[in-house]
This record gives C-alpha cells, structure tokens and sequence, in this order.
C-alpha cells in the first residue's frame, strides 16, 4: 500500500517500551521500517473503520420495509404538506 507523498505531517505517539517492542517485532517481520508500519497499519485500520461506520445494516425484514416503502410510498399527511408549503413560500425550494 502506497500512500500519497506531496504532503506530509508528523504524528508523534509516547508508548510504553513493551509495546514498541511489539510493534517494532511486527515491523521487522513485514520487513517495513516502524514508521512506515505504523503508518500504514493506522491508515488501513483508519480506513476500515471508516467504511464499517458508513454503511447502513438492515435486517431482511427491514430492507424488505425499505424497498417497499420506496415501491409503494404513503401519501403526504397533513404536516407533509404544510412543511413543503412553507418551504415553497420561504423560496428555499
């Protein structure tokens, strides 16, 4: 994984001895430098957690609510149609 060069920042992190180790141990079995291990061990967890909080999980039963509701839409009630009323006289539409 190659990450973008043109502009770079440090990030400094104080550890415990026994976990720079650790990390280090990892490092070298990769064969990557640590600065380089961490970087992009942080950057590709960064990454996945980004993705895993993005998405929207729905049970069977609930995307089968979804599509049938984008399918079949309810009719506008009475607020609905107040709210696009004011929307519409406000110029915002």
């Amino acid at each position: 994984m190659s990450l973008p060069a043109a502009h770079s920042a440090r990030v400094v992190a104080r550890v415990p001895e026994q976990i720079r180790e650790t990390i280090q141990m990892a490092a070298d079995l990769t064969g990557a430098p640590l600065n380089q291990f961490l970087v992009q061990t942080a950057y590709r967890e960064a990454r996945q957690i980004l993705e895993r909080e993005s998405l929207i999980r729905l049970s069977e039963t609930q995307a089968k609510q979804v599509f049938d509701l984008l399918e079949n839409p309810t009719s506008p009630n009475a607020r609905l149609k107040r709210a696009a009323e004011l929307v519409k006289s406000s110029g915002c539409a």
